[in-house]
């Protein structure tokens, strides 16, 4: 069965995880991907451990599956004149080098576009190629500097500090960013015949990730601050205390707090003008989470998740990664793949299709796994 991008080459300079994410999910949908990487290093996160795996590390094979990893050394030029050609071959060419980096080999935009006017040429960068070409672009340092940890963690007043998010998330929007553009860059190039140049930022992408909170900042012109697990715009929308530990409450409409008020055993609290709609809620947050609290205090998570799920109130129990897997796997969702005895198992591409299912997974390549494969097929003369 084929895949969406069977028959589609893409050419992988980068290295770390916006760029590798993106070609992986690229190949994921069937794309031939070739991973160059540096000869005796190869990608920085091989290195980035622990966790090890017989391979490299576990950062290192979350975001390099279905790859072929050829080791060439630009600075030769044998192995420089077969990086051309793989970018003379490719239909899509993704990068993350600092900004005009890869000009000095002819491996930038202008020249690979020049000898292959089909191709996708998706640069991935820090800040940009304009004024903040030359700033280092980090997931740590574009959370901090782009406005993501003034929102996360606890206020100032419990004592809390700015917070990075627990994943690298700036650069897996990014990622996710750069996966869409390559594909809409593919379907125009079906009408217009031409490739064109994709441009994504870590700083762009978490600002239009921001949503509702950059919004907020735009029509107010005030920043939003931390508000730790609450929401600035629902409530209750948090943690709660109950008698064992916290429940995760999400109520997204007044019909919802009153049919938690009437399961907490107080439905007065929805007629109380304090909390009877969702704006007087959110003005009395501190009010509202004590008297849910007092009441929420009279028995365990377990039992109060039960009891709302049934009335169709969202809540959960705070859960591990582990729990998180359980979970989808109980709901039938499939959540891991296994791609080689012996092999780490992977987390399963994100999205279903009808027509054309994800069925082909292999393990991330050793560093240099295809050189003698993929030298040889780029030596030969390309076949039209």
């Amino acid at each position: 069965m084929r895949l969406p991008l069977d028959g589609i080459l893409v050419a992988d300079f980068s290295r770390v995880l916006a760029g590798p994410y993106a070609t992986t999910m690229l190949a994921d949908l069937g794309a031939r991907v070739i991973k160059v990487e540096r000869p005796g290093a190869g990608d920085d996160t091989r290195s980035w451990g622990p966790p090890w795996t017989d391979n490299s590390t576990a950062y290192f094979e979350s975001a390099n599956r279905n790859k072929e990893s050829v080791t060439l050394d630009l600075t030769d030029p044998a192995d420089l004149e077969l990086a051309r050609e793989l970018a003379r071959r490719a239909d899509v060419f993704v990068e993350n080098f600092r900004p005009g980096a890869l000009d000095r080999f002819a491996l930038g935009y202008d020249a690979v576009s020049q000898a292959n006017p089909g191709v996708v040429y998706c640069s991935v960068s820090g800040f940009g190629s304009g004024g903040g070409a030359h700033l280092p672009g980090y997931d740590f340092l574009v959370q901090a500097v782009g406005g993501l940890m003034s929102i996360t963690g606890a206020p100032d007043e419990a004592g809390g500090t700015p917070t990075k998010a627990g994943v690298a998330l700036v650069d897996v929007l990014t990622s996710k960013d750069a996966t869409v553009g390559i594909l809409a860059a593919l379907h125009a190039r079906t009408v217009t015949g031409r490739g064109q140049l994709v441009e994504v930022n870590l700083l762009s992408s978490l600002l239009g990730s921001l949503v509702n909170q950059a919004s907020s900042f735009l029509t107010t012109g005030d920043a939003p601050g931390r508000l730790g697990n609450a929401h600035p715009s629902i409530a209750p929308y948090e943690l709660l205390p109950c008698k064992d530990g916290p429940i995760a409450v999400a109520c997204g409409n007044d019909g919802q707090f009153r049919k938690l008020a009437t399961v907490l055993g107080d439905e007065s609290l929805a007629d109380d003008g304090r909390f009877s709609i969702n704006a007087a809620r959110v003005q009395n947050r501190l009010a509202l989470v004590d008297a849910l609290g007092a009441l929420l205090a009279h028995d365990v998570t377990d039992t109060w998740v039960g009891k709302l799920l049934a009335v169709g109130v969202p809540a959960g129990k705070v859960g591990s990664i582990a729990d998180g897997f359980a979970l989808a796997t109980e709901l039938g969702l499939d959540p891991l793949v296994e791609v080689g005895e012996g092999r780490p198992a992977q987390v399963r591409h994100p999205i279903t299709y009808s027509d054309t299912p994800i069925t082909r997974y292999s393990a991330p390549p050793r560093l240099g796994e295809h050189d003698e494969v993929v030298r040889d097929w780029l030596q030969q003369e390309e076949i039209a």
